[in-house]
């Protein structure tokens, strides 16, 4: 059973912070992933009057509060005009619109769970996290920074021209991924996210130059197999490690193509 004996709305993210440094409270996101397990929460926090709703954009990045639904970045037109639609790929598959409408980034992204769409796509991006005491950490760097009881206030995404394309596998439409997979391309230099493996998201980087700017046939399949080469990958009730091992090439390649046509 699921249970919140104190519920806190914040004033301020000092307050917010402050109550969260007891083990025994939690932010509250959308609830939605949280409310599934057994467990009881002392004090939940909730952050919906702070202003954290809004998606921003000005001529250098876009600013994604942390209390904005998957639902508002599915739709937002100049996160998708920017980066080719690769923005709306990694959510429009997540449940469905009604838990898209609850279901908050903030929630994804500070969980670093290994089936979030997101974190892959943002991990691919030139993409930051701005925590109320930890300040601006890359997405690099966040995704393995232990977790702590900050609050993560915002994503930021850098407008760098990067092309980028986002592909997933499920079973069902609507059903968790078995594997997810962003590549993105600035100038000459690819950057491959690939998550759900069911491990979190890892980025592997074009260390060798296999792939030049306009690349082949035979160094997209080269690099595909460089890619698989370095990532583990694990069984669970949707696919064994050997099946997202095959499909980690598949994906890759697939999405450097779209890249290339872009």
């Amino acid at each position: 059973m699921f249970t919140i004996k104190k519920y806190v709305v914040a004033d301020s993210l000092e307050e917010a912070y402050k109550l969260n440094q007891s083990k025994k409270a939690n932010i509250l996101g959308g609830l939605l992933w949280m409310k599934m397990g057994h467990k009881t929460i002392q004090t939940g926090i909730d952050l919906s009057n702070l202003g954290l709703d809004k998606i921003e954009e000005n001529d250098e990045y876009f600013e994604i509060g942390a209390m904005v639904r998957l639902r508002d970045l599915e739709v937002h037109e100049g996160l998708n005009k920017y980066f080719n639609n690769a923005i709306e790929n990694c959510v429009k598959s997540i449940v469905g619109v009604q838990f898209r409408n609850c279901a908050t980034i903030g929630g994804s992204i500070f969980s670093r769970f290994g089936f979030s769409d997101p974190l892959t796509c943002l991990l691919a991006l030139d993409s930051y996290v701005k925590l109320y005491k930890g300040g601006v950490i890359s997405m690099r760097e966040f995704i393995n920074m232990p977790y702590d009881n900050d609050i993560l206030e915002k994503v930021i995404i850098k407008k760098d021209n990067r092309k980028i394309s986002y592909m997933s596998h499920r079973n069902i439409s609507t059903d968790f991924p078995v594997l997810t997979c962003a590549v993105s391309k600035i100038g000459d230099k690819f950057a491959v996210a690939v998550g759900a493996r069911p491990q979190k998201a890892v980025l592997v980087l074009d260390e060798e130059n296999i792939l030049s700017c306009d690349p082949t046939k035979d160094e997209i399949e080269k690099f595909a197999d460089y890619v698989e080469g370095k990532l583990t990958f694990g069984s669970n009730m949707r696919a064994s490690k050997d099946f997202r091992s095959h499909l980690c090439k598949v994906l890759v390649k697939r999405c450097i193509n779209e890249v290339g046509g872009m």
